[in-house]
């Protein structure tokens, strides 16, 4: 296992659990903050304003990357569709940029990224070799690789692409709130395949990118298919709800804006695991009515 670890957005939902899981065994962990630091285990860093000194990073076995704007605020106007890409390549640069300067003595650069690369894609079974799409989120990823990528040849560079983490803070958050008023139900046309994965597979995913020294792009998603229909029923059925109001494509649009239903809402993508499957990895929540019940 490594020694020490540097998080960037080590407070958010993913962040903070995998903080948690490395220290339970041990794991020095290093948090970059953007407020002045609390605890001997913070640093504190402006990306956008200033670089980040590489001697923060030297010394680590690997550094993770899991900061950005949340893609669940809505809507997506347009000064928060600049934002969600800003903070990423922002953020990702400078990273990127201190990892480069250590040259040979760089850590590994694991870097968020997210599903949302490949667009929607209906009827099709999406792996990492497969091509972006044309979503504004599958572009918006595009440009957060690239700027992981200005890591350089010296250090192995892991990319993320993780689907929506079902969990009561993560994707479950406004369903939940909708299923617990009894307004729930199809949202679009109901049988968009959405990517998913459980906060506990999400950690132990990444915990085997760094432990396995994989690189490239990696899918953080879970092992099997399911519809939004599927799992906006399963969190009716664990909350004793009914599940039976529609939610038109053209509403969401309106309320919401085009680019966060099209990228989120009724994008159609079959993500599979193929590199983490490959690689010997087995997940606790195999479906996504064991992550829902997990969850809930």
């Amino acid at each position: 296992m490594a020694r020490r670890i540097v998080i960037s957005g080590g407070s958010g939902l993913i962040g903070s659990a995998l903080s948690e899981s490395l220290r339970a065994d041990g794991v020095t962990v290093t948090t970059l903050v953007r407020r002045p630091p609390r605890h001997a285990n913070e640093r504190q860093w402006a990306p956008g304003e200033r670089d980040l000194d590489p001697d923060v990073l030297a010394g680590a076995d690997t550094v993770v990357a899991l900061g950005g704007a949340s893609v669940g605020r809505l809507p997506w106007t347009r000064r928060y569709r600049a934002e969600l890409v800003g903070s990423r390549r922002r953020s990702t640069r400078t990273i990127a940029t201190a990892v480069r300067a250590l040259a040979a003595d760089a850590p590994a650069f694991v870097s968020a990224s997210a599903v949302g690369y490949y667009g929607s894609t209906p009827g099709r079974v999406l792996t990492e070799q497969s091509p972006a799409g044309d979503t504004f989120l599958a572009k918006l990823c595009v440009a957060w690789e690239e700027e992981a990528r200005r890591a350089g040849e010296d250090a192995r560079i892991a990319l993320l692409r993780t689907a929506p983490v079902i969990h009561r803070q993560g994707v479950l958050a406004p369903l939940i709130r909708l299923t617990a008023f009894g307004v729930a139900g199809p949202v679009g046309p109901g049988t968009q395949i959405w990517p998913w994965i459980s906060l506990d597979d999400e950690v132990r995913a990444i915990r085997h990118v760094i432990d396995a020294d994989l690189d490239g792009p990696v899918n953080l998603t879970g092992p099997t298919p399911a519809s939004a229909n599927e799992i906006g029923r399963a969190l009716a059925q664990r909350m004793r709800r009914p599940f039976w109001l529609p939610a038109p494509t053209w509403a969401m649009r309106l309320a919401l804006s085009r680019a966060a239903t099209d990228s989120l809402l009724v994008s159609d993508a079959d993500v599979r695991p193929a590199v983490l499957e490959k690689t010997g990895f087995v997940f606790t929540h195999s479906t996504a009515k064991a992550a829902v019940a997990a969850a809930v």
